[in-house]
Formats: C-alpha cells, sequence, structure tokens
C-alpha cells in the first residue's frame, strides 16, 4: 500500500516543483521513514490537514505535505542566514542529541543538545554572566593562569567548572544576540524553547508529528519526530539550507569590499622633500 502511494507522489512531483537550491527528495524522505506517525489514539486534532491516511492503528503522514513544509522553512532558512542572523538547533531528546549537534556544528549554528536552561532566550542577563564566566575560566585555563596561581586540587575543580559549563552553554556560548530562528526537532521535548521563541517574536521552524499542536510553529515540517534515520535527512537539509544562506553572505560581502573606494597611499616624508634647486 505504502509503496503505491509513493509511486503515485513521485510522479505527481516530477515537473512541478521549482528549481531550488536545496532538493527535497520525497523518495528519500519515504524511505527514511518520516511518513510513519503516532498511533491514532494520540492524534492531534489540528495535525489533521498534514495527515494522508492511517495503516492499522498507525497515522500516516501526507509526505506531499512534507515537501512543501521543508520547501518553505529551507527557503526562509536560507534567507535569514544570507541576512546575517543564525539559527539556533534544539534537540535535546537522548537518541537525537549527536545528530542534532553534529549539523550544528558542520554549519558553525548554536544548537542545545542538552536539557534546554529556562530563561536561554528570555533572560538574556542570567545566560550573558553564565557565558562571561566561561569564556574567562577557558582564557584563563589556556593560558596556564590557573595553574600557575592555584593548586592540582583546584585546577581540577576549574576544570569540571568549565565542562559543566559548556555541558549547559556549549552549543550557545558563541552565538551573537537573538538568533534569527529556532529549528525544535520535537514540538513537545521542546515545548519550553518554543515558548521562549514565540514570547520574543522568534520565528519557530519544527519537525510536527501527528501527536502535537502545528500552530505553534511558524514553519510546520510535517513528519516522524521518533526516527533518527528521518530527523538525520531532515537536519541534512537544513544544514544545505543553512550552508546556501552563508555561501550568499560571502558573496554579498565580498561585493561590498569590491565598492569600497580605494583609500590614497599617504606619501612618506622623504617622498615630499623638495629637492633643492
Amino acid at each position: 500500500m505504502c509503496g503505491d502511494i509513493l509511486k503515485n507522489k513521485v510522479a505527481a512531483h516530477k515537473g512541478e516543483r521549482d528549481i531550488m537550491a536545496v532538493n527535497v527528495d520525497i523518495k528519500a524522505l519515504f524511505e527514511a521513514g518520516v511518513h510513519f506517525g503516532h498511533k491514532t489514539s494520540r492524534w492531534h486534532p489540528k495535525m489533521a490537514k498534514y495527515i494522508f491516511s492511517k495503516r492499522q492503528d498507525t497515522h500516516i503522514i501526507d509526505l506531499d505535505k512534507t515537501v512543501e513544509g521543508l520547501d518553505q522553512a529551507l527557503a526562509f532558512i536560507t534567507k535569514t542566514v544570507a541576512s546575517g542572523r543564525s539559527i539556533l538547533f534544539v534537540g535535546t531528546k537522548k537518541q537525537m542529541k549527536e545528530v542534532v549537534r553534529e549539523a550544528a556544528i558542520s554549519v558553525k549554528q548554536p544548537y542545545v543538545t542538552e536539557r534546554w536552561i529556562g530563561g536561554t532566550l528570555t533572560n538574556v542577563v542570567t545566560i550573558n554572566k553564565q557565558l562571561r564566566k566561561l569564556h574567562d575560566l577557558e582564557r584563563r585555563m589556556k593560558s596556564g593562569e590557573l595553574e600557575k596561581r592555584y593548586s592540582k586540587f583546584e585546577v581540577q575543580k576549574f576544570q569540571e567548572q568549565i565542562d559543566l559549563l559548556n555541558t549547559r552553554y556549549g552549543g550557545i556560548k558563541d552565538m551573537k544576540g537573538r538568533p534569527g530562528a529556532i529549528f525544535a526537532i520535537d514540538m513537545l521535548t521542546e515545548a519550553n524553547a518554543i515558548k521562549e521563541a514565540r514570547t520574543l517574536g522568534i520565528p519557530v521552524i519544527a519537525i510536527a508529528d501527528t501527536n502535537v499542536n502545528p500552530e505553534l510553529a511558524d514553519y510546520v515540517i510535517p513528519g516522524n519526530d521518533d526516527a533518527i534515520k528521518g530527523v538525520a535527512l531532515i537536519l541534512d537539509y537544513v544544514a544545505k539550507a543553512v550552508s546556501e544562506g552563508l555561501g550568499l553572505a560571502k558573496k554579498d560581502s565580498d561585493k561590498k569590499e569590491e565598492k569600497k573606494p580605494e583609500q590614497p597611499q599617504e606619501k612618506h616624508p622623504e617622498q615630499t622633500k623638495k629637492v633643492d634647486s
């Protein structure tokens, strides 16, 4: 049954979509299990328009809607990054931490893969205080200052502080101001992150499984949020969109450099001396 559904959808998509920098493959989404939702008993009514059918007691997500959601989200991500803003990757589910972290690092974006610290976005004063402490300790450890001033035992305690702070804030320690958007892997698990983003008017991009309220996201990507292969595939698309945005930002920066008028070179005093006649 699902095989026939895929064949029909792939055929419908041929020649239908505009050429995009990031090309979403509906067949790859299918093979990664992105179309499998939760049990029908756990569904959220507001996800109805994203559901294609049900198979036994499981909802099947409409991959046409997934592709549509990805196209919109990826275009927005590219535009946001091209404007010089970052995308904050958020994925704290145990089985997803590593793939989320790797995807974010691969395109130099901030991320949160451990427990979301309340106020990460809304309590800037407290968070910045912790980040300054982390940067200061890392600087002093790297320079050797702590080893010179303290005993081995005390230095070890400082290292433990650094490790703890990096666990909590390491993914955002180089984030400049508010992110341009957040990308949440699971709308239920990352509910607090989404709430803070919405409070500040930061756009939310999210994978929406059949058990969530999609209206809490600005850019909805209907899909299975439990399958590592599926999430990894979506993360790959997102990383490519970020990379495209970074490339556009660099091109824009290079053009501005080229347009800058050349500064006249200052003549050395000796060159300005008049030769006696």
